[in-house]
């Protein structure tokens, strides 16, 4: 198996520890981020991973290298700028016919092998790890009719969703619909699977996932960092 890390972000929101270190180096506990998902794709059956790099690249292209103290295969896509979140991908030219995409700041206890065998027996074009997220409104919130007179009313209601992982399968074929040389992301992509009638289907994860995109994210991750590594590697087995 094959996939692609999206690893060429500036990680803004992560602000200050993205100021010297791309996101994906940035540490949880003992080691990188990118380093636990590289273990858990190697123990999900890949051998090969793709990193698209852009911001700070020659750091995780120093640290990683050819993949090799990791037992996988690395090598680098490098954008000469910025292409979003998909665009990166028509730079790779030898991609099979199934590979995973994902980001490379993310925690999860996610089973990555399922979630590749389902996107193949569902013959999708892209398969999404979705996560079930509950947002509070802290305000009274109300709706009006065309004569703005008030015909509901809750106090600080809760909003379910399914939110993307950050963790996806596509079949090559999709990349026919996205633009060369010109940014592209996954926004865009998801809007023209709606428009195209594209096979997009989801794929619920009920376990564990945390992105760090946010300070606070991070030090969750810190602070909960050896119970995060028992549920993503339940049997121990973290190298």
């Amino acid at each position: 198996m094959r996939a692609v890390i999206l690893a060429g972000g500036k990680g803004t929101r992560l602000a200050p520890y993205t100021a010297t270190l791309p996101k994906p180096l940035v540490p949880v506990g003992d080691r990188s981020i990118l380093d636990i998902v590289l273990v858990q794709l190697r123990q999900a059956g890949v051998t090969r991973v793709t990193m698209a790099v852009s911001h700070l690249a020659h750091l995780i292209m120093a640290y990683f290298g050819d993949g090799s103290r990791w037992g996988l295969k690395v090598d680098y896509s490098l954008e000469d700028k910025p292409l979003s979140t998909i665009a990166p991908l028509k730079l790779v030219k030898d991609l099979p016919e199934a590979f995973f995409v994902m980001n490379g700041d993310v925690l999860t206890d996610l089973d990555f092998g399922r979630l590749y065998r389902y996107h193949l027996s569902e013959k999708a074009d892209i398969t999404v790890g979705t996560f079930e997220r509950d947002v509070l409104i802290n305000f009274g919130v109300l709706k009006g009719n065309a004569r703005n007179r008030v015909v509901a009313f809750e106090e600080k209601p809760t909003y379910h969703f399914s939110v993307s992982m950050g963790v996806y399968v596509m079949s090559r074929r999709l990349l026919d619909i996205v633009p060369d040389g010109r940014a592209f992301g996954f926004d865009h992509l998801m809007l023209a699977c709606i428009k195209e009638k594209r096979k997009a289907i989801l794929y619920p994860h009920r376990g564990y996932w945390l992105d760090i995109g946010r300070p606070t994210d991070y030090a969750e991750a810190n602070e909960k960092i050896d119970m995060l590594m028992k549920k993503i590697f339940p049997g121990g087995n973290a190298r």
